[in-house]
């Protein structure tokens, strides 16, 4: 029983190719609350079937650290190759979650495990509703279509850049201190690998940017409308307060 939720938890701490079911499961999701609810609770479930077992199941360190790893990268590597947005925050996921394996197998405590994957997942969550923003706007979420957002929607394209920086773990943002301290307690070859998954992180995210923000307007239209004062300011507040919060929660003080 306890081997079958072992495997059970591959699939909710998605290591390749058992991640295949979490990223098709989120592209084919028509709601974006159900995405949002899926970003949210899919790593906390795995987490708790983790725990459930590791005391019952001897499963072999060192070859689930390296998957994990290997996983992390290739869906880091996958990042810099897309266009759709929707799969960018579905490959963004799975890399950050197939990380948690590394604190839990060394023995991190389960409220910080929670806590980290909270941190990798919030926001994500922030990143679907201006994926969908842009779909409203656009008809689709793809980078490349348009150009020159930064011109013509300056507050979206401000929010957008700073939800980038969260989701890419940044330093002052929650996701930062989540690296940093599976950094920190990792052997040295896994720390490299890690430093490498970071690095293509930030990558794929300045190319998002990049591909999005800056260069002559393609689609200027008076319908296309930026978002409004009060909206800026909720995204603004949301942001601040998980930056705060992260920090706080991590025993950083700012």
């Amino acid at each position: 029983m306890y081997e079958l939720i072992a495997l059970i938890t591959i699939f909710f701490l998605p290591l390749f190719p058992f991640s295949i079911l979490f990223n098709a499961l989120f592209e084919r999701l028509p709601d974006l609350r159900l995405r949002g609810l899926l970003l949210l609770i899919w790593p906390q479930i795995g987490l708790g079937l983790l725990h459930f077992t590791s005391a019952n199941v001897n499963l072999p360190l060192a070859w689930v650290t390296l998957w994990a790893m290997l996983t992390a990268t290739l869906y880091a590597f996958r990042l810099l190759a897309l266009r759709e947005m929707n799969r960018w925050i579905s490959l963004l996921a799975t890399s950050s979650w197939a990380l948690l394996w590394i604190p839990a197998l060394n023995g991190e405590e389960t409220l910080t495990l929670h806590l980290s994957a909270f941190w990798f997942s919030a926001p994500l969550v922030l990143l679907a509703l201006l994926a969908m923003a842009l779909q409203q706007r656009f008809g689709a979420a793809y980078t490349g279509l348009y150009t020159g957002l930064a011109t013509y929607l300056p507050r979206f394209s401000g929010i957008l850049v700073f939800t980038v920086l969260a989701v890419t773990a940044t330093p002052l943002f929650p996701a930062f201190f989540v690296m940093l301290g599976i950094l920190l307690q990792s052997e040295p070859m896994i720390a490299l690998g890690l430093v490498i998954v970071w690095l293509l992180w930030s990558w794929a995210g300045a190319r998002l940017l990049q591909s999005l923000l800056v260069g002559q307007p393609n689609n200027p239209s008076d319908e296309i409308t930026d978002f409004s004062a009060p909206l800026t300011w909720r995204y603004t507040v949301l942001l601040t307060g998980l930056a705060i919060s992260g920090m706080y929660l991590t025993g950083v003080s700012a």
